[in-house]
């Protein structure tokens, strides 16, 4: 059994709700580390672009960074350590990222919500750095592209023959008039299409966020 008082390592895995095939990561943290902490992780781990407002929710308790137009937390996610609120294995909590007030419906509305599962309390590795990502499936939908219905459909309407004709058209005609916009749609949902998510660029930049090099992220 290991000891309340030391640092131990926290195994996560954090599932897209309401996405089929699912789309999950597995995560270590170290338990020493704060939500603001694991605010960032998760972030890099799914591939989102941390521009929308979020929440965590554990033991019915709102945790966040505080932004404009947002919740206002009553402990700051700089202050408050994993270990402090008392994780136990098998447990379940909430992240949600990307919600506003509907106006029709005076209500929130969330679009990406992310189930979080405590699967193991470990013993730290004094070799391995953290946090750390070991394993996923899925790549991460695009920014605003409706939550999950929204992103479900444009995945079943998107081809990649509509692709291949677009550069094929470029190259016939000898004019390559895609702007950056249009190239950057494309180059994501070609990754969407593949479904291919790439671990090692998700710990390349989780190295970075822990050496504090976050400029190159």
């Amino acid at each position: 059994m290991l000891d309340s008082t030391e640092r131990v390592i926290y195994q996560l895995k954090v599932v897209l709700l309401s996405i089929s095939p699912m789309i999950w990561r597995r995560i270590k943290v170290s338990s020493d580390s704060t939500i603001e902490d694991l605010h960032y992780t998760i972030q890099l781990a799914m591939g989102w672009e941390d521009i929308h407002l979020h929440h965590f929710i554990i033991h019915g308790k709102q945790y966040g960074i505080i932004q404009p137009g947002g919740t206002v937390f009553s402990d700051r996610a700089c202050e408050v350590k994993l270990a402090s609120l008392g994780l136990r294995e098998k447990e379940k909590f909430l992240y949600e990222y990307d919600f506003s007030i509907c106006p029709l419906m005076g209500a929130w509305r969330y679009w990406w919500r992310h189930q979080i599962r405590v699967e193991a309390i470990l013993t730290p590795d004094p070799k391995q750095t953290y946090p750390i990502c070991t394993g996923g499936k899925g790549v991460c939908p695009p920014e605003n592209c409706g939550g999950p219905w929204g992103f479900m459909k444009a995945r079943e309407e998107f081809f990649i023959s509509d692709v291949l004709e677009r550069f094929v058209s470029m190259l016939e005609n000898k004019k390559f008039d895609m702007d950056r916009e249009e190239a950057s749609s494309l180059l994501t949902w070609l990754l969407v299409y593949q479904n291919r998510f790439e671990r090692q660029k998700v710990n390349q930049n989780l190295l970075k966020y822990a050496t504090g090099d976050r400029e190159l992220m």
